[in-house]
């Protein structure tokens, strides 16, 4: 099969034909046909994420159709429309069995524990408890974009946030993770301040829903811009890009009691990040993390989307074949981009 594949850390992938995969006997193959370029596959090329063996495969936000079954799969079978969480659970573990799949305590992730899906074929471990099927009237496009972006900023927003109607909530971020966000929250009938350094991308939230954007290319101190927008502060926000300057501005710009959900990576060389607790003390802010989304637990957010209240759709900016991998993936360290891009390995 062909394949985007480096075999040094922060060195420029190629794209070559390497072995086709053979599914565990609890696991299955899935034809990609579309899946996600993600900043996580960018964190994963720079060496970021330990779980990582060279030479290596990325990709981890996937839809496509089951090619092949282990001999221990029975609830799959060849030709089934699946996409999956990029947390693929074992099924056994004590947080598995309390439902909590997406912080499995022996979790795999394509892309990361093993090669990923920027490729024309991937493997997927532990299919009876991680896939999940793809209604025929959504395309692979759309479905691909659930796996990460679009469910980890559900279950940010929804279950881990607990936003409801009224709420003020700021999202620090607008791309794919951010954008995603700023869709769902509006849709819970929030109002959603949305900050980004990129007009594109504070263009996008605008047209998903945000009630305010701040530039923070031209704003000083965006925690003190949202808490004058929102009368005193946010009472739910994200940092959906993962950075030390976005996870304390987040923090800053919550009002007393306030929610801070962390859902993007914080790479530092020495593995901590600076959070302002005092303040955190002070207004008795809860400070989450957010962590992926269940399987079993798509299904409302799946009727959601049917019913048109959600449209992930519309999040998808551009579409590339394989080949142009390797120069999207590198330009994503300057230039993180507004929207979802999807790569489609057959075209």
């Amino acid at each position: 099969m062909r394949a985007v594949i480096f075999e040094r850390y922060g060195e420029r992938p190629e794209v070559r034909d390497v072995p086709d995969p053979h599914p565990s006997d609890h696991g299955v193959i899935v034809r990609v046909e579309a899946t996600g370029l993600c900043r996580s596959d960018w964190h994963g090329w720079q060496g970021h994420d330990p779980d990582i063996t060279l030479p290596h495969v990325p990709g981890h936000e996937l839809a496509g159709v089951v090619e092949a079954v282990g001999l221990r799969v029975s609830a799959w079978r060849p030709g089934d429309r699946v996409t999956v969480p990029f947390v693929c659970a074992c099924g056994t573990c004590a947080s598995c069995a309390t439902g909590d799949h997406q912080i499995c305590e022996r979790q795999t992730q394509p892309g990361f524990t093993h090669w990923g899906s920027f490729a024309q074929y991937v493997a997927l471990d532990h299919a009876e408890v991680n896939l999940v099927a793809v209604p025929q009237d959504m395309s692979f496009t759309t479905a691909a974009s659930l796996g990460c972006r679009f469910a980890t900023a559900f279950r940010a927003v929804v279950q881990q946030g607990g936003v409801t109607a009224g709420e003020w909530v700021a999202v620090h971020g607008c791309g794919g993770v951010g954008l995603s966000a700023v869709m769902i929250a509006a849709a819970s009938g929030a109002r959603v301040v949305a900050v980004d350094v990129s007009p594109q991308a504070l263009a996008l939230a605008r047209k998903f829903g945000a009630a305010e954007c701040v530039d923070a290319t031209g704003t000083k101190d965006t925690a003190a811009a949202i808490r004058d927008l929102t009368g005193g502060g946010a009472h739910v926000s994200l940092d959906a890009l993962g950075s030390p300057a976005t996870c304390a501005a987040s923090v800053n710009s919550l009002r007393r009691r306030g929610r801070h959900i962390q859902v993007g990576l914080l790479p530092s060389p020495d593995g901590t990040t600076p959070v302002p607790m005092a303040r955190a003390i002070a207004l008795e802010l809860e400070l989450l993390g957010s962590h992926g989304m269940a399987a079993h637990t798509y299904p409302p957010m799946l009727e959601l989307v049917r019913a048109g209240v959600l449209r992930p759709d519309l999040l998808l900016t551009s579409t590339i074949t394989l080949d142009a991998v390797p120069d999207a993936l590198a330009a994503m360290g300057t230039a993180p981009g507004a929207g979802v891009t999807v790569i489609e390995p057959w075209s």
